[in-house]
């Protein structure tokens, strides 16, 4: 809020609205609920909140037994300000690999906290799902997913993952690492069901309020905002007196 041209109630609105729903806001209908003129302020102040959502999960480490797995999120690659208006065509408006390697998809690493449970629901999964993590990874090479986890997450932690050879590596840094790998996609829903619903969700909320059209250097501030609902899901009301506080103590 240092050296802003927007009002300190402004900022407060601006977290209200941000925290008043569970799922994401666009910076246009945030800007038509503060009757403001101009829509870059908005984009901005939005995005720093965002950052500050970061940088407060970044203050706790996942525990106990954890789910892990990767996410491709599309995006796009543009100058400027993120318009949030849909597109099918890249920049230059050439034909991209799809999959692993596309060009129009940013790696994400996601760790999900997955207690084991009892439960008579088979509808329901048997894994009672904690914190959450997600990160935009540059690769997912075994260094590079050492050192995620090795930051985000206590060594002392079970990891259940899927036979990715990037994570071949992970029991140096943790205590107990075990390895699943089923074919069937909807056994392997089974077994990791809450890094799946993470990614899904998070899909879901990208592309219905933003229409999956983000600069790629802007997508894991979305998805902090993501993680940070998410692993304050019962605060209510009490979140954007939380999300005041963590503004107010950034540094």
């Amino acid at each position: 809020m240092e050296h802003s041209n927007l009002s300190f109630s402004t900022w407060l609105f601006c977290m209200k609205y941000m925290t008043f729903t569970k799922k994401s806001i666009s910076a246009l209908e945030m800007q038509r609920l503060l009757g403001l003129k101009r829509y870059e302020p908005v984009w901005y102040m939005m995005h720093k909140l965002r950052i500050v959502m970061g940088k407060r999960d970044a203050m706790y480490s996942l525990n106990g037994s954890l789910e892990i797995d990767e996410g491709f999120f599309e995006r796009v690659e543009r100058k400027g300000v993120d318009s949030e208006c849909n597109s099918s065509e890249d920049n230059n408006g050439d034909s991209q690999k799809t999959g692993r390697g596309s060009q129009k998809q940013s790696k994400v690493l996601v760790m999900a906290e997955s207690k084991k449970i009892a439960t008579k629901d088979q509808h329901k999964p048997d894994r009672k799902v904690g914190f959450i993590k997600m990160q935009v990874m540059k690769d997912l090479t075994a260094h590079s997913i050492n050192h995620q986890v090795a930051e985000k997450v206590n060594k002392k932690a079970e990891i259940l993952s899927d036979g990715y050879r990037g994570y071949s590596k992970l029991k140096e840094i943790i205590v107990k690492h075990l390895v699943l790998v089923e074919p069937d996609k909807s056994e392997s829903a089974k077994q990791f069901p809450w890094v799946n619903r993470v990614i899904s969700n998070a899909k879901k909320m990208l592309l219905g309020i933003h229409h999956n059209v983000i600069d790629e250097k802007y997508i894991q501030s979305y998805l902090n905002e993501f993680c940070y609902k998410f692993n304050r899901r019962y605060y209510k009301e009490k979140l954007h007196q939380r999300l005041v506080i963590a503004a107010l103590n950034n540094t």
